[in-house]
């Protein structure tokens, strides 16, 4: 199979390892690469300047995307800043390759309806990279809730917690996507997998309130902090991101009328993290050969970031945002 990454920074060298076990021999690594940076980024985030990251992955690297497309991959891994997703997924797409794109899809909703129809048309596969669908504590959850072990739902709260220039050990955090609104930064959208989450597991909010902002003393021009409520669901769920906490938490709790449960995605006894970015590779592999769905296909991953973008706007004008149909 005949692969190109879209970006290598520390997620397009994970997905080139994970590849790697998965395909072995049978892969053929190409990267669309604009910066050439030649360090290894490490399974800890540590920056190695000892090894050369193509050398270590076997990477052909071309820096046209014209070029790289021309090689003809099956797939297309999409893992440069958010606000450079969209350009490269078409030209991917109306080239024929099947999609896996980093989240969020994009930093707005322009142009993803012509992708998702480009998609349609031509058959292709395209799925999102929302790795915590594939944790087992999550999936354990979604069957209490799928088995009503839990009764009838109350409320939910999905807390995430984080100190960015933590985050990525290997950079300096003021440059990171993450810190920048040119580059479809913030907390919401970087950490657009609470989002997910919530509509996977609770289903799709009608009504969105949000407040926050950039609340700390943080070099960036995005919000680092917000507090949303989801509301017209399946029940109202508080989702609450900060990317200035000196303490890291990932909790999902749910209340139900028989028992409350609390799932903790940062402490899994004997659970590699790695493992769920390992399983939903091997799921996309499987979905490019035809042998499964995808899991996180296109059009829920456009309904995650109208949602998200409907947070950002209740932020924004202090209003509850309505989400239409």
């Amino acid at each position: 199979m005949r692969i190109l990454i879209a970006g290598l920074g520390a997620i397009g060298q994970r997905h080139a390892r994970n590849l790697r076990e998965i395909l072995g021999k049978d892969l053929e690594l190409h990267a669309y690469r604009r910066r050439r940076l030649r360090h290894v980024i490490t399974e800890s985030l540590e920056r190695d300047d000892s090894r050369d990251v193509e050398s270590v992955l076997g990477i052909r690297s071309h820096d046209d995307l014209d070029a790289a497309l021309a090689e003809r991959p099956d797939a297309v891994f999409v893992c440069t800043p958010s606000s450079q997703h969209l350009d490269i997924a078409q030209r991917a797409a109306d080239a024929g390759c099947h999609l896996f794109i980093e989240k969020p899809i994009s930093h707005t909703l322009d142009g993803l309806e012509g992708l998702a129809a480009t998609v349609r048309a031509k058959r292709l596969v395209a799925l999102v990279g929302c790795q915590w669908r594939f944790h087992p504590q999550v999936r354990m959850l979604r069957d209490a809730i799928a088995t009503r072990s839990l009764g009838v739902l109350r409320l939910a709260h999905i807390d995430y917690a984080e100190y960015l220039p933590d985050w990525h050990p290997y950079e300096d955090y003021r440059t990171s996507y993450a810190a920048r609104a040119d580059l479809g930064g913030g907390v919401v959208l970087t950490q657009i997998h609470d989002y997910d989450l919530a509509w996977w597991l609770f289903g799709a909010p009608k009504r969105v309130s949000a407040s926050g902002g950039r609340l700390s003393d943080l070099e960036i021009d995005v919000e680092d902090t917000v507090d949303v409520l989801l509301e017209g669901g399946q029940l109202p769920v508080k989702i609450t991101q900060t990317l200035a906490s000196r303490e890291r938490r990932r909790l999902v709790s749910v209340a139900g009328d028989m028992r409350s449960l609390e799932i903790d995605l940062l402490n899994t006894p004997s659970y590699e993290r790695n493992r769920m970015f390992v399983d939903e590779v091997r799921h996309f592999v499987s979905c490019v050969r035809g042998e499964a769905r995808p899991l996180t296909p296109l059009g829920e991953g456009i309904e995650v970031l109208r949602i998200a973008l409907a947070v950002k706007r209740s932020m924004r004008t202090g209003r509850t945002v309505e989400l239409t149909a």
